[in-house]
């Protein structure tokens, strides 16, 4: 039972916001739990907005990072958002970690956009925590992958079966 939720974010899509005055998109204050506090959840969580990163931007020690916060935290139940060109990468990285169910998740399209499935991808992860036995996983597209066998189809904008 999910009794507690830590969610660390790294930035990516589902933080992106739009700057009129730039023309340009920047990635902006986490908005999970926003979304979590709206829809009225009946779980405890904090956030821990680790970094504002594109995913394409992320090297080795920022996923070394992302290991050992998540190695610190007391909970068992962590939620990882970020972005999904290299979520891929950072799942197989956070391989081998006992005792937690981590499920990484982010957005095709930001969280702020209407129609974004950013909604749709936090709801699916957060329920298949509920029930998935320790280990990494990714939940984007309606679906639960293992980061062995998957990757994302850049032209199809979509995760499939690698």
């Amino acid at each position: 039972m999910l009794q507690h939720l830590t969610i660390v974010a790294t930035g990516g899509t589902i933080d992106k916001i739009y700057f009129d005055d730039k023309s340009t998109f920047q990635i902006g204050a986490p908005q999970i739990g926003d979304i979590l506090t709206a829809l009225g959840v009946a779980f405890a969580f904090n956030v821990i907005a680790l970094m504002r990163k594109d995913s394409l931007h992320m090297d080795d020690a920022d996923r070394d990072l992302v290991r050992s916060t998540i190695l610190a935290q007391p909970h068992r139940h962590v939620l990882v958002t970020h972005g999904t060109d290299t979520m891929v990468e950072t799942a197989r990285v956070l391989a081998g970690i006992s005792g937690k169910v981590i499920v990484l998740t982010g957005a095709l399209n930001p969280a702020r956009f209407q129609g974004s499935d950013a909604v749709f991808n936090i709801g699916c992860a957060v329920g298949a925590m509920q029930a998935l036995p320790d280990g990494v996983y990714i939940a984007m597209n309606g679906r639960i992958w293992d980061p062995q066998r998957v990757r994302k189809n850049r032209e199809a904008n979509r995760f499939e079966d690698a």
